[in-house]
């Protein structure tokens, strides 16, 4: 963990440090309706310089949706190398159950997560195990709300495949509840979750591999960094992995920290189980 945390007015006074960059999508490049102009533009001066960039997310979407709603977004397709998803890595862990019936919690518009995968659904008594998305509808449930149904499951010894690590997310302003608080409640009651995305290192692994891939060398972890706006998921993820964590803090912990002075921001990194190394309120260059 970093001892301290630096603080930066723009990407562009650290950037000759890194070959790679891990970049969050969700909080960082958009917030679920827009994109933000300035971390695109910040994207792109990567790039030019020589910086590969993997945009790497907890959505439990394949990679190439991702890209599509990005292209809605008027994000331009300069701005990135590769993207890997905690879908992408969830797929591989239905693929080893394949024709196993499974439970799935969550919206319909994650159904692309298991087409084309031997992944039979089930009602919730007949499930071999779990997976988790989302939650049925997200402007309206919590976990809460699924309480006697997961102690059911729990009950049973059911494993849950959580596609999206994450806690909450913004949506235009809003924070909402993401698969990551449904896994997080089914753990405290006794049942077991297999986290798919960040912070844990198979998506990390993949992000790697894609960008060596593209650059045709390996890349030195002292020369990759990993920008996201969470702590839990996206400092702790770039934590374990043994690359530079750097914080955007207009993210899903603004509130806290976006009119705070830099002292206090400073105080509260130092009460996180993770701190990053460096910190900038958006990702700018």
């Amino acid at each position: 963990m970093a001892a301290s945390t630096h603080a930066l007015a723009g990407f562009s006074e650290i950037a000759g440090r890194f070959d790679l960059c891990f970049c969050d999508v969700w909080g960082v490049v958009h917030n679920g309706v827009a994109a933000f102009p300035e971390a695109v533009d910040a994207l792109i001066r990567m790039r030019e310089r020589g910086t590969s960039v993997v945009l790497m997310t907890n959505a439990p979407r394949p990679a190439e949706l991702i890209a599509r709603q990005l292209d809605g977004f008027g994000v331009p397709r300069s701005a990135w190398d590769a993207i890997v998803t905690s879908g992408d890595v969830c797929r591989s862990l239905i693929a080893a159950r394949a024709g196993q019936p499974l439970f799935r919690i969550g919206p319909d518009r994650d159904l692309p997560l298991t087409a084309g995968l031997e992944a039979p659904e089930a009602k919730a008594e007949d499930a071999s195990y779990v997976l988790c998305t989302g939650l049925f509808d997200d402007e309206v449930d919590t976990p809460e709300t699924y309480l006697e149904m997961l102690q059911g499951m729990a009950a049973r010894g059911l494993e849950m495949i959580c596609a999206n690590p994450d806690l909450v997310v913004e949506r235009g302003g809003r924070i909402v509840p993401c698969a990551g608080s449904v896994a997080l409640a089914y753990e405290e009651m006794g049942g077991k979750a297999i986290y798919a995305g960040k912070p844990h290192r198979p998506i990390y692994e993949a992000g790697l591999a894609l960008a060596e891939q593209k650059r045709g060398s390996a890349v030195a972890r002292e020369r990759i960094c990993a920008i996201g706006d969470a702590i839990r998921t996206d400092i702790a993820g770039a934590d374990a992995f043994g690359v530079t964590g750097v914080m955007v803090l207009a993210g899903i912990h603004a509130q806290d920290l976006m009119e705070a002075s830099w002292e206090a921001r400073h105080g509260w990194f130092a009460g996180q189980t993770h701190r990053p190394h460096y910190a900038l309120p958006h990702l700018i260059w």
